[in-house]
């Protein structure tokens, strides 16, 4: 019987990756999106897409729930408010603080969810795309963090209290993006199905945060990104 998973999936570079992964493992993947009301909804085009090439290509559909709700509520972020995004910053410079594209608690609110989600189907993985090398310097993508969430899953359930604790997998936590991508590439990702640019546009900027760590992940394999960039190389 294949092991059950709940896959964090934004239909980025990095979630796409841990999809694919989890699936090569030999899961029953349930990816789990998000419309929090996020600035980049377009990434959520992405998503669907992904899944329905997926699907295309499979004996089986694979399940893709959305969970919609508003984090622009009470904002605090540049991707849930009215606050400029980064733009144009170095890899030292975006890992000096912790940048305004931060959604207070966003991982452990997902986690959360996921969670819920897996303990409900009887799954006994989740998988996330959380990475701690090159990052934009969020508190909530780092390896404490997740070892932390590991014993709230293990602790704040009944499979957990019972000796069945469900496992988080993050297996990119400790690769560089150019990593990611060739792992991406062994498993066979259509990177122009993925979108990470945080701007919310038809095209990628190619100035904040997320595209420039991707699309110099790119270049540093002397490859180009496939994806649309409002700004040309």
């Amino acid at each position: 019987m294949s092991v059950k998973a709940v896959v964090l999936f934004s239909g980025g570079l990095d979630s796409t990756t841990v999809l694919y992964r989890a699936i090569a493992d030999g899961c029953d993947c349930y990816p789990l999106s998000f419309d929090y009301q996020q600035r980049h909804r377009r990434e959520l085009e992405a998503a669907r897409t992904i899944i329905q090439a997926l699907n295309r290509s499979r004996s089986h559909t694979i399940p893709h729930q959305v969970m919609e709700f508003s984090l622009r509520q009470w904002g605090g972020s540049a991707l849930t408010d009215n606050l400029d995004l980064p733009k144009g910053r170095s890899p030292a410079a975006m890992a000096e603080r912790i940048p305004p594209t931060y959604v207070p608690a966003r991982n452990t609110i997902f986690l959360s969810f996921a969670l819920s989600y897996a303990e409900a189907i009887g799954a006994e993985r989740v998988y996330a795309g959380m990475n701690a090398l090159d990052y934009s310097g969020y508190p909530d993508c780092r390896p404490d963090y997740i070892e932390a969430m590991q014993s709230v899953f293990n602790l704040g359930t009944k499979q957990g209290r019972e000796g069945n604790p469900i496992s988080i997998h993050t297996p990119l936590i400790e690769l560089k993006k150019t990593e990611i991508i060739e792992l991406g590439d062994r498993l066979g990702v259509l990177w122009e199905l993925t979108w990470s640019c945080y701007a919310g546009g038809s095209a990628a900027c190619g100035e904040c945060d997320s595209c420039l760590l991707r699309r110099a992940a790119f270049e540093n394999l002397g490859r180009t990104d496939p994806i649309p960039y409002a700004i040309p190389i």
